[in-house]
């Protein structure tokens, strides 16, 4: 789905960027110029990014202990 029509940039982009290794909006932002025109995205922009940065911290959180390494 395109967020950012000024600059052509969808929430798949952004989900990338923060998987690539961007760790906040400000640096989504710089990265793809989502909201950088208009600003009419921005809330949507960064509810894609706090859903996304959410979902990769529950994931690292997940592998830190493994099933094998828990306590009975």
């Amino acid at each position: 789905m395109y967020v950012c029509l000024c600059q052509g940039v969808t929430d798949g982009q952004i989900r990338d960027a923060i998987y690539d290794g961007c760790c906040s909006y400000r640096e989504v932002r710089e990265t793809t110029g989502v909201a950088t025109q208009c600003g009419k995205c921005a809330c949507v922009a960064k509810q894609v990014v706090r859903e996304t940065l959410s979902d990769v911290q529950n994931a690292h959180a997940s592998l830190a202990f493994p099933a094998s390494f828990a306590q009975a």
